[in-house]
């Protein structure tokens, strides 16, 4: 598509939280877009998203695929419905964009890939952390300290009171590697195919499908012998906050705490630089656009944003079953 001569692609929004109100300001500030419609939770919200970005408001997510003139659809709700939002979308013949997870089933996901593909539609299933600052810092950093052999990646967020809301709900948010499905994806795009999988996780549940908090622990051993540790932690249990990545190579090892970084051999110790998370999702709708008018290459695929769904449910299964999972 030429920018000069083609309209603007007519976007129609689905969720008025964080991340949708960062997609609305990319999608305004790209004369390539122009917001249409905009579908949430409730009427209250859905009115005064619609009027902050100057777009019509939309009773359901049912009704705005109805809409002919939309080209693009971005779903920016809950985990649960993510997928079949995305389903009827690309049913409907819209592009779109969907934050992680695609769908909590991997297979539910790898059907709308295949949908996608049959229907020839961009399906974009963000992962922005893997454009931030600590996942590049990585990769730039990794020849440093190769051949690598261990990694650990700990988030854990204290939350006190706890709200009830939606990402504290079994249901809605899903297995918490899987709902927080960048921890995984950020480890295979890293290091390549898993062969096993061991997890364990504990839930401090609280009423019908809540909990107040959650703790995930999996050790993933990949095909070329790369073992990892993945924590995820967050609600009210936990006290003090951490969020490290360490890689373990046979010339250094690589320490992120928070935005600091640096490079470690014995008593040497090299700073690292960390570029913040500010502007990502801009940057991330911008290659989108990029893709749409002028075919400019993503830097995820949704089979590798898949894959990373197959291992969190491999997680899962090992920590309903006790046992250790293999990946074909």
């Amino acid at each position: 598509m030429d920018t000069e001569t083609k309209p603007p692609l007519k976007v129609g929004l689905v969720g008025t939280g964080f991340a949708a109100s960062k997609r609305a300001e990319a999608l305004q500030a790209d004369r390539r877009s122009h917001l249409v419609a905009v579908t949430g939770h409730t009427p209250e919200t859905i009115a005064e998203f619609s009027s902050n970005y100057n777009a019509s408001p939309v009773g359901s997510w049912q009704e705005l695929l109805q809409d002919p003139q939309l080209d693009l659809v971005v779903i920016c709700t809950i985990n649960r419905d993510r997928g079949a939002i995305a389903h009827a979308a690309i049913e409907a013949d819209k592009h779109v964009v969907a934050e992680y997870p695609l769908a909590l089933d991997p297979q539910e996901a790898q059907a709308i890939i295949n949908l996608a593909q049959r229907k020839n539609k961009l399906l974009h299933v963000e992962h922005i952390e893997l454009l931030g600052g600590l996942h590049q810092a990585i990769r730039q950093n990794l020849p440093e300290i190769a051949p690598v052999f261990f990694a650990r990646y700990i988030t854990i967020n204290p939350q006190r009171p706890i709200p009830q809301r939606w990402s504290y709900n079994h249901s809605m948010f899903g297995f918490p590697l899987s709902g927080a499905l960048s921890r995984i994806h950020r480890l295979t795009d890293l290091f390549g195919k898993v062969a096993t999988v061991n997890c364990q996780s504990r839930f401090w549940d609280t009423e019908a499908d809540y909990y107040r908090a959650c703790l995930c622990n999996a050790q993933l051993r990949f095909r070329n012998g790369i073992i990892a540790e993945v924590t995820y932690g967050k609600g009210e249990t936990f006290w003090k906050g951490d969020r490290t990545f360490e890689i373990h190579g046979e010339k250094g090892t690589l320490i992120f705490a928070g935005s600091q970084g640096k490079l470690v051999r014995g008593e040497e110790e090299t700073p690292i630089e960390v570029g913040d998370r500010r502007g990502l999702f801009t940057k991330d709708t911008t290659m989108v656009l990029d893709y749409l008018y002028q075919g400019t290459p993503l830097y995820v695929t949704p089979h590798a944003s898949h894959y990373a769904l197959e291992v969190a449910e491999a997680a899962r299964i090992s920590a309903a079953t006790g046992k250790t999972v293999e990946l074909s």
